[in-house]
Formats: C-alpha cells, structure tokens, sequence
C-alpha cells in the first residue's frame, strides 16, 4: 500500500509525488537556498578582496597575502584543497539552483555555470599537481593553464568577476522579470510576486 504525506501546504499527496530535494530547492526554497548560496560567494568574493588590499595597498608580498582567514590559518588558504573545494561547491551550487530560473534569468545564469566549468578544470589542475607532486611546464609550484599568462592573484580575481557578474544579472531579472517571463517561475524570488499574482488573477 502506498504511503501518503502531507505537502507543504497541508494537503496529503501519496509518497511517489512527493517532491524530491532538487525540486524544492528550485521552487519553495529556491529563494532561501539562494540567499545561503550568495552569502558563501560574498563570503569568498571578501577573501580575495581582503588579499587584494593587502598586496596592492599594504604593500604585502603576494605569498603574505592570505586573505582574513589566512592571518589566522595561512596554512589553510594555502590548501589547494580549499581553492578547489570551494570552486566545486561553486559549480555544483550554480547548477543545481540553474533550474529555479527561466527566461531571460536563466540565459544569464547559464552563462555563469560555463565560465565556472572552466574556472572549476583550472583548479582541477592545480590540485591534481599538488597531489601528485608534479607540477606542468616546469613550474616549480602548481601552474594552471591561463596562470601562464596572467599572475595567479589577478587571474582568480578575474575569474570569480566574470563568474559574479552573470550570476548577478541572471538574479536581477529573476527578482524582477522582464513583461512576459513575470509568471513562469515557480518558487518566491520576484519582489513583485503579490502583485503578479493579483494581476494575473484579475479578470481582462
């Protein structure tokens, strides 16, 4: 016999149509998964512009320019561990809260999950020649691909901005969707959401 349980707004729904984990994230909880998910982005965004400051305004040499967590535990911001930890927390986030949006917000959203693919291979390298103590072009530290061209500090500062800014965009047109896309999504995020809601209730 199949077992029921109450939905989120009281009804009793059988467990075969009980929302999975993935789909609550991208509708009812879409808009609280989403302020966690950017308090952890402004939390890193704080990190690398706390190294930032310290190398180009103090004056620190870049290998003393560990970010504020890293006064306290330099050994920890020097993890390639954490770097990649964080660029896959990252790119699994993006993807997973991906299907909340629609529209124009998602276009933009999208755009932020390729750029943080690739953001996510280069750290790929770096902790593959930490682990393996082999470092590629003969770099006597972990060198990624783009990091040949452009020193590692502005390269990841560059990276988190082109990743920042589409995500930003895509949640400004999921907050505030253009004429048209106002009723597609199904989770709380629009600010307007009671007066879309009356609107389209309203009869012609």
């Amino acid at each position: 016999m199949a077992a029921s349980i109450p939905d989120f707004a009281g009804q009793v729904l059988p467990a075969s149509d009980r929302p999975s984990l993935y789909e609550k994230l991208n509708s009812q909880w879409h808009e609280r998964a989403l302020w966690v998910f950017m308090f952890i982005v402004l939390a890193h965004w704080g990190e690398h512009l706390a190294q930032a400051y310290q190398i180009w305004v103090m004056g620190w040499p870049a290998s003393k320019a560990n970010g504020i967590l890293g006064l306290w535990y330099p050994w920890l911001i020097k993890s390639e561990a954490l770097h990649y930890g964080y660029a896959l927390v990252m790119l699994i986030g993006i993807w997973v809260l991906r299907k909340g949006f629609t529209g124009r917000s998602y276009m933009w959203w999208t755009i932020a999950l390729y750029i943080q693919f690739w953001h996510h291979i280069e750290h790929l390298l770096l902790i593959t020649q930490a682990t393996i103590h082999h470092n590629l072009f003969g770099k006597p530290v972990p060198y990624s691909i783009v990091q040949l061209f452009i020193p590692r500090v502005q390269l990841h500062l560059f990276y988190n901005a082109i990743v920042f800014i589409p995500m930003v965009i895509g949640m400004y047109y999921h907050m505030f969707p253009p004429e048209g896309e106002a009723h597609t999504a199904t989770c709380t995020c629009s600010w307007h959401q009671d007066e879309e809601d009356e609107a389209a209730h309203c009869p012609a």
